[in-house]
């Protein structure tokens, strides 16, 4: 049968956590890249098909591609592996010294990759900014870097607070359609059940740390009044934390601390 049950997606979780782990500083940086450049172009697309529909839902229905793409490649994605790789380490299969290689490699290889769609992004449809006049996914850009920063800059502490929830509750999700993905052992099966909670947080409107690393900074290209200290200081560094806490606690601990069976796990540490 295709579907797999929920105490072997916990085995699934810890050999997971383990092989990410054990990947090298070069996989890491060049599988986090291409991620962060697979989720930036799920952004641009998601925001095409809602400014040409004039229905935002039609954004959220089409967004989750990139991730699908992303967990069949078995590419890396920090956020999903803030579920996961912290496992390893609970269980003592890996030292703190490895757990955080990871986690910094990804992200900083997410990083790149945002970074370099929003250049080439905006090469491509502003022809070099040589077009002055902005199209409508482009003003949809803008607009949501901007929200995304000085809208919560605007509501001092109060906004910074609801940045960190909605990027808990958005990175319970995430990793909810990372470990989704386990419960079956088809191409098919694993697309339907990891997209289901991708689109469930992007319809809500949830802060996700990878599509921010590329939207606010493709916003600043294309002429959002938000500078590289607006970004970091009221959004990348707290959403960052906030989808730690979601997807680790939310998810990755909640799903594996239930489900697991202690004799079944043998591996060694690293």
């Amino acid at each position: 049968m295709d579907y797999v049950t929920s105490k072997d997606v916990a085995v699934n979780m810890l050999n997971t956590a383990v092989t990410k782990a054990s990947l090298g500083a070069k996989d890491l940086l060049i599988r986090g890249m291409l991620s962060g450049a697979l989720l930036a172009i799920s952004v641009t697309l998601a925001y095409a098909a809602t400014t040409q529909t004039k229905i935002p839902l039609t954004g959220a229905i089409v967004f989750p591609v990139g991730f699908v793409i992303i967990v069949l490649l078995g590419l890396e994605l920090v956020t999903g592996n803030f579920a996961l790789v912290p496992l390893a380490y609970f269980e003592k299969k890996i030292n703190i010294t490895t757990m955080m290689k990871n986690l910094s490699l990804v992200f900083l290889g997410n990083l790149i990759g945002s970074l370099l769609y929003a250049i080439l992004y905006w090469v491509a449809a502003s022809e070099a900014g040589t077009i002055t006049t902005t199209s409508a996914i482009d003003q949809m850009i803008i607009a949501v870097a901007e929200k995304k920063t000085i809208g919560y800059a605007q509501h001092g502490t109060l906004g910074m607070l609801i940045a960190f929830v909605k990027a808990i509750l958005c990175n319970w999700m995430v990793c909810m359609g990372v470990v989704m993905a386990m419960t079956s052992n088809s191409t098919v099966g694993k697309i339907l059940a990891s997209g289901i909670p991708i689109f469930i947080f992007f319809a809500l409107g949830y802060e996700h740390a990878v599509v921010n690393m590329f939207v606010i900074p493709a916003g600043i290209l294309f002429g959002a009044q938000v500078s590289i200290t607006d970004w970091w200081l009221y959004n990348q560094l707290i959403v960052t934390v906030g989808n730690i806490i979601g997807g680790l606690i939310f998810t990755g601990i909640a799903i594996y601390y239930t489900f697991r069976n202690k004799k079944e796990h043998q591996l060694k540490t690293l």
